[in-house]
């Protein structure tokens, strides 16, 4: 486990500007003057958390505008749910291939949806996510974090609080 405040002060000391966390889940915002590939910003990044902190994860990055257009795709509305429903997002390193969605296994959705849709699944749980055969499919896909609608929409607020406070 990371102390976000870590975190946050590892950011600052790589030269990303207004780096903001959010609770202990990993999430940080953050600015960047430099025009790398996503690719060269996950590998800096994760190499300065081998650095600080010990251990090797994978790094999953959005930019304000994906994460804004990830809020506008979501296919399922929060104000439909009903007692025990949720909707959930999971992020993926990269778009899987087809080969990698034909092995995935079949399963009984027990009436849970998703959609994927390009880097993104979002999931509409009507009982209990623990219950659901939906996030066991995905799981071995790629590198992947899924956060819970509320955590999503709270990101979606600090993106745009920071992208008004430029």
């Amino acid at each position: 486990m990371i102390k976000m405040a870590e975190l946050k002060r590892m950011f600052e000391e790589m030269g990303f500007g207004s780096v903001q966390t959010y609770i202990n889940s990993g999430n940080v915002l953050f600015k960047s003057e430099e025009n790398e590939e996503e690719e060269v910003l996950q590998s800096r990044i994760e190499q300065g958390i081998l650095n600080t902190f010990g251990f090797k994860i994978s790094v999953i990055l959005r930019t304000s505008n994906e994460w804004e257009r990830i809020v506008k795709t979501c296919p399922f509305e929060m104000d439909t749910l009903t007692e025990g429903q949720s909707i959930h997002l999971t992020l993926l390193r990269s778009a899987p291939t087809q080969e990698e969605l034909g092995k995935l296994p079949e399963v009984d959705p027990q009436d849970d949806e998703y959609l994927l849709d390009g880097r993104e699944i979002y999931f509409l749980y009507r009982q209990s996510i623990l219950d659901s055969q939906l996030t066991k499919k995905f799981l071995k896909l790629v590198p992947q974090t899924a956060r819970n609608w509320k955590t999503v929409m709270k990101l979606a607020a600090m993106v745009n609080a920071m992208k008004a406070d430029k």
